[in-house]
C-alpha cells in the first residue's frame, strides 16, 4: 500500500493524462556547479509538453504552465524546447524553491499533467518512496526517464489505491450507508473496468459491486479500530462497546448495500421506479415499479406493477414481503436477494405464497436443482421490468 509521497505520486499519474519520471541528475541539482538550467527532460516526453503546432512556429518553442508541486503549492513555471540542443526543459521555478538542491541528486521525479496548462510535480527521495512508486507501476530504474506506461499496473494494484484515497479523503470515522455503496462502485470500475456490465450482465455487477463494497468497508473498519485492537483494551467494557459499534455498524451497512446497488442497475439501465414509497398504512416495499404516483393511480392496471423487496438474507425473513402492497395481493411478489440456498420445503412454500426470487445467475447453483427453474436471475428481471415499461 502506497504511503505519503510515493501514495499521491502514484495517484497524480493514475488521474492525470500523461505522467513521466526520471531520476535527478547532478546537472538538474546544480551538483555540478554549473550554471542551473532548469529541469532536463527526455524527448520522449515531448507530446506532455508542446502540442505539434506549438512545436512548428518559428523561433524557440516556449510556453508558461502551472506546476502544482507536492500537493503543497504552485510555481508558474516554463517550458522550452531548445532544437539545436535536442533538449527539453523545465524552468523558472521562482526564489525559495525548496528543491533542485544539490544533495537532492538522485531523487526521483515524477511529473504530471492534469490539463494543457495545469501540471504536478512530485519529488521522492527515500527510498522506499522510490521503491514503491516504480513498483506499482512496473518500472525497472533503467526505464525511468521516459513516460509511464498505466497499462503495467494490475487491477488489484488500482483497486488498492482508489480504496487507500477515499479513505484519506473521508472527512468522518463512517459515511452514510449510500455513500460507501457508490464508493464501491466507482472502485470497481476504476480497478476493473466494465461498465457495460451494468446493462449486459447485471447479475455479475451486483456481486462485483457488493464484493467490493465489502472489502471497502473491512479496510475503512481497520483504518479506524486497527490501532485499538492492535494496542489492546483496558477493561472487558471497552472491548464490549468497541465489539458492540463495530458488529451494529455492519448489520445497519449490510441491510442498505443491495438497496443501493439494485437502484444503481436499475438507474443505469433507464429503468423508472420509486425506492421506501409507501403503499397503505405504514407499509413501505423496497421498490415499487415504475413509480408510487402509477401505484396510488386506480387507473393504471396492477398487471403494469410491480413490487420488489431486496434483502440481503432471506431464509426467515421472505414472509414479510406478502402484504407490503395491497393492490398486487394476487400478483406475484418479487424477492432479490444474495441469499445463497434455501430449503426445498421453503421455496414450496414460497411458489405457494406467489413469491418469486430474484438471485444473481452464480448463486443459482446453491439451490435444490429441482427447484432453480422457478428462480430469476437478476437480468432477467430488468429485461421482464424493460418490457412492462415498454423500453
Amino acid at each position: 500500500m502506497t504511503t505519503g509521497y510515493a501514495g499521491q505520486a502514484v495517484n497524480s499519474v493514475l488521474n492525470s493524462k500523461m505522467g513521466f519520471c526520471k531520476f535527478l541528475s547532478a546537472n538538474d541539482t546544480g551538483a555540478t556547479g554549473g550554471h542551473q538550467s532548469g529541469i532536463l527532460i527526455s524527448k520522449s516526453a515531448v507530446r506532455m509538453l508542446f502540442t505539434s503546432q506549438e512545436l512548428e512556429q518559428e523561433g524557440i518553442p516556449k510556453r508558461t504552465v502551472k506546476i502544482k508541486w507536492q500537493d503543497d503549492f504552485e510555481t508558474e513555471s516554463s517550458f522550452t524546447y531548445y532544437e539545436s540542443k535536442n533538449e527539453l526543459r523545465i524552468t523558472r521555478f521562482g526564489r525559495g524553491f525548496p528543491f533542485l538542491k544539490p544533495e537532492q541528486t538522485g531523487a526521483l521525479f515524477v511529473f504530471t499533467k492534469q490539463t494543457d496548462t495545469d501540471y504536478s510535480g512530485y519529488f521522492l527521495e527515500t527510498d522506499e518512496e522510490i521503491q514503491e512508486f516504480l513498483d506499482t507501476f512496473g518500472i525497472s530504474p533503467t526505464e525511468t526517464n521516459s513516460l509511464i506506461d498505466t497499462g503495467k499496473v494490475s487491477a488489484e494494484t488500482q483497486e488498492k489505491l482508489a480504496i487507500q484515497e477515499f479513505i484519506s479523503g473521508l472527512d468522518v470515522d463512517f459515511p452514510s450507508s449510500e455513500i460507501m455503496s457508490a464508493a464501491a462502485r466507482m472502485i470497481e470500475e476504476k480497478a476493473y473496468d466494465h461498465a457495460e456490465y451494468i446493462v449486459t450482465n447485471p447479475d455479475e455487477k451486483i456481486i462485483s459491486w457488493t464484493n467490493m463494497e465489502y472489502t471497502l468497508f473491512r479496510a475503512l473498519e481497520y483504518a479506524r479500530y486497527g490501532e485499538i485492537i492492535t494496542k489492546g483494551f483496558q477493561s472487558v467494557d471497552e472491548f464490549v462497546r468497541v465489539a458492540n459499534a463495530v458488529l451494529n455498524r455492519r448489520k445497519s451497512r449490510a441491510g442498505k448495500s443491495l438497496e443501493h446497488h439494485l437502484s444503481a442497475i436499475f438507474d443505469g439501465n433507464e429503468i423508472e421506479y420509486s425506492s421506501q414509497a409507501v403503499t397503505e398504512g405504514n407499509k413501505k416495499p423496497d421498490y415499487l415499479l415504475p413509480s408510487k404516483d402509477a401505484y396510488h393511480d386506480f387507473n393504471f392496471s396492477p398487471e403494469r406493477l410491480i413490487s420488489l423487496a431486496a434483502k440481503t438474507t432471506c431464509k426467515d425473513r421472505w414472509r414479510q414481503v406478502l402484504n407490503e402492497a395491497d393492490r398486487l395481493r394476487d400478483r406475484p411478489k418479487y424477492l432479490c436477494t444474495l441469499q445463497q440456498g434455501i430449503s426445498g420445503a421453503q421455496m414450496d412454500e414460497m411458489q405457494t405464497e406467489n413469491v418469486i426470487l430474484v438471485v444473481p445467475r452464480p448463486y443459482i447453483n446453491t439451490y435444490p436443482k429441482d427447484r432453480r427453474d422457478r428462480i430469476w436471475t437478476v437480468s432477467r428481471f430488468v429485461e421482464y421490468v424493460k418490457m412492462i415499461e415498454g423500453k
